[in-house]
Parts: structure tokens; C-alpha cells; sequence
């Protein structure tokens, strides 16, 4: 029986206490590729409209910021024409996305190393992001050559600078010293991480951002994920008690 996704959206927006931050890992796209006997880079050009979709959604939401786990710095070890044809994509969908993007209010921005990216889909990149700088609708932010443990090494190497120079001291070091000098310095922390495909693992995708994050994993392929498994995930967040650490009494009182 097809889900009415009005509904559905009608009966998240009710319950209230949405997230503002959700981070997404998108993971099964060859999977997907390969039940259809197809290759690889036919399931990535799918979970493009699985991102389509779901950025749409989470605006019509109202959330602050939707994190996409996008390219990993783990992996350039996949197969050079693989590689390749996720270059070309990631510029191919940029080239022709940002404008509806701008359209819709949505602000584009990017965390990992991207100086480190071909030249092609770096400038494609920088060129969304001056693009939709000045939006003040949902924060589309696409984890890029990104790596959680390398971000955390960019951020202890910030802060040793910091103390090299006399600009900081050892003692005045904080767990908010290292948010500032991570890539997400501006942005609050997920409440919700969204894992596809049935995988149990963090992947090294924002390691420090993710100590509290409520974590929900679906078995469904990321190029099959609908606006539908999003609302779904988004309830059984809502049906959770974030305690932090304390206890329901104190939450409650």
C-alpha cells in the first residue's frame, strides 16, 4: 500500500522536537547497482536523486543543516575509473544543481580538504558555494575528502600552532577550543546520524561531532532511500529521550 508522505510529513511537523542537524551516510550505492547487474557509477548516479529528494524534503522540514557524507578520503583507494567517474558526477551534479539550490533558498557549504580535490569539480564547488552564500534556508553541507580522524589531527595541529605562538594556553585548552578548530566550527553538532544500507560503523565520519547524536540505520540501499524512510527516521528520533549523560528525572524536570 503506498505511503501518503503529506501525511506522514503532517504527523513529524505534529509531534515537534525536530532535528535541527542530521547527518546522513549514503552507503549502498554500488550495492544497489550490482542487484540490478549494472556498474558502480550506475548506483551513484542514482543516489543523486536520492539527494535530490531528501534536500528537498529536509527544507520543506525547516532543518538548519543536512550533512551528506559525499566522497571520503579513504576513498582515492577505490579504482581509478571509478574515481574518475565520481569526479565528473560530483561536477556534472553541482554544475547543474546549484541554481535550483539558490532558487530555494538553500546555502551550500563544504567540509574536508578540498584544496586537495581536481581542479575541475573544486572550482564547480567554490563556485556553488559563493553562489548560495547569502541563503538563509537549509544548510546543504557535503562532507568532501573528508575524514573524521584527519580532521581531528587539523584541529590538534590549529590548537598546537595556536600554543607555539603564544597565542593560547595548555591549560585553557577545552572541548570547546577543539569544536572551534574543527571543520563544523559554525555549526551545531547532528542530533540525528542516518546510516543506509544495514552497515554498523561510523566510517570515520565526524568522530568528535557525533558523541551524543541519536543513530538510526536502515537496511534500505542509499539510490532506493525515499522521503518516506527519511520522515521514518525522523519519528523514531522523535520517540527517543536525549539525555546527555544525565537521567529521565533530570531530563523531565
Amino acid at each position: 500500500m503506498p505511503v501518503d508522505i503529506d501525511k506522514l510529513k503532517s504527523e513529524v511537523m505534529s509531534l515537534g522536537q525536530l532535528p535541527k542537524h542530521v547527518a546522513i551516510i549514503m552507503d549502498g550505492n554500488g550495492r544497489w547497482a550490482k542487484t540490478r547487474s549494472k556498474p558502480r557509477i550506475f548506483g551513484h548516479k542514482a543516489g543523486v536523486k536520492s539527494v535530490r529528494r531528501i534536500t528537498e524534503l529536509a527544507g520543506e522540514l525547516g532543518l538548519e543543516t543536512l550533512t551528506l557524507y559525499t566522497f571520503s578520503s579513504e576513498n582515492w583507494k577505490r579504482p581509478k575509473l571509478e574515481v574518475s567517474a565520481l569526479m565528473n558526477l560530483l561536477l556534472d551534479t553541482i554544475t547543474k544543481e546549484v541554481e535550483d539550490l539558490h532558487r530555494n533558498n538553500v546555502r551550500l557549504t563544504v567540509i574536508g580538504d578540498l584544496e586537495s580535490m581536481p581542479k575541475g569539480p573544486r572550482k564547480g564547488m567554490l563556485d556553488g558555494i559563493k553562489r548560495t552564500s547569502k541563503n538563509t534556508g537549509l544548510n546543504l553541507n557535503l562532507a568532501l575528502n573528508y575524514g573524521g580522524r584527519q580532521e581531528i589531527l587539523h584541529a590538534v595541529q590549529s590548537i598546537g600552532k595556536a600554543v607555539e605562538q603564544g597565542e593560547l594556553k595548555v591549560a585553557d585548552i577545552s572541548n570547546q577550543t577543539i569544536s572551534q578548530n574543527l571543520y563544523t566550527a559554525n555549526m551545531r553538532d547532528p542530533d540525528l546520524l542516518i546510516r543506509t544500507s544495514g552497515e554498523f560503523r561510523l566510517s570515520n565520519f565526524l568522530l568528535w561531532q557525533l558523541a551524543y547524536t541519536e543513530i538510526f540505520v536502515t537496511p534500505v540501499f542509499w539510490p532506493a532511500f525515499e522521503e518516506k524512510d527519511f520522515l521514518e527516521a525522523i519519528k523514531d528520533y522523535q520517540k527517543r529521550e536525549r539525555r546527555f549523560g544525565q537521567v529521565s528525572e533530570q531530563i523531565q524536570a
